[in-house]
């Protein structure tokens, strides 16, 4: 857990409770040491986070103390709002209702001179993408890229041609006019992308592949640098069109 969110939980733990919390209490429930905890009120009260109380008896957080909800600046909601309106747009029928709950759920707890920010914000997103539907859920998709699981698929190229893949998921692009599958294709024995309102039937198969999806994610960034660098270089890029030696 990063500093920030422990010191944001440990306020959390303190506004919940009726009776004083003990640093042993609080580093139980954050699985730290009571030493870390120690510290970490002696920071927050440094904060003028009004915390009172001592240790081995306990800790209480002032009744009057008013955090502003989650955290977030003005600058930081119009963010969130901003990217969660894109994805209402853009993404997929899951994506889309988990993008309206998400603004939902930020105009519900912010308070009420923050709202402005959300129901009338200074900026926006262009109007709703209405691309060719997916021939892929892509919502079970995303649990595949998570678990680690094969996909067999039937994909149309530009020219028309079919071919039948199995691909392992790495992840999914949604770009303004089309949503891209990234994965590592058994067929091609290379990375591929492939635009999802060409694949014309998906199967999920049950078989894991065999790496890891941080380890597969992490070997397509790279492979995605390395072509990148190559189209970059145009010495590298003539002696790659040269083919070896």
């Amino acid at each position: 857990m990063r500093r920030a969110d422990r010191l944001f939980q440990i306020i959390q733990i303190l506004r919940r409770s009726a009776r004083p919390v003990t640093a042993g209490e609080i580093a139980r429930e954050l699985e730290v040491s009571i030493r870390t905890i120690y510290r970490d009120i002696a920071d927050l009260i440094g904060q003028r986070v009004p915390i009172s109380g001592e240790a081995g008896f306990g800790y209480v957080l002032d009744d009057q103390f008013d955090m502003p909800a989650l955290m977030l600046t003005p600058d930081e909601i119009e963010a969130a709002v901003l990217g969660a309106e894109w994805v209402a747009g853009r993404g997929d029928p899951v994506l889309a209702a988990a993008a309206r709950d998400l603004i939902a759920k930020i105009t519900s707890v912010v308070p009420e001179r923050l709202r402005p920010f959300i129901v009338d914000p200074s900026i926006a997103t262009r109007p709703s993408y209405r691309g060719v539907p997916d021939g892929i859920d892509l919502a079970r998709v995303r649990t595949w890229i998570r678990e680690g699981r094969k996909i067999r698929i039937d994909y149309r190229d530009e020219h028309g041609g079919m071919t039948c893949r199995i691909i392992w998921p790495v992840i999914v692009g949604y770009l303004e006019q089309a949503r891209m599958l990234a994965a590592w294709c058994e067929l091609r024995q290379d990375f591929r992308h492939f635009r999802t309102d060409r694949i014309h039937a998906a199967e999920f198969l049950t078989e894991s592949y065999a790496a890891r999806p941080g380890e597969l994610r992490f070997r397509w960034k790279r492979n995605m640098a390395e072509r990148h660098a190559a189209r970059s270089s145009p010495d590298q890029a003539a002696s790659s069109a040269a083919g070896p030696r």
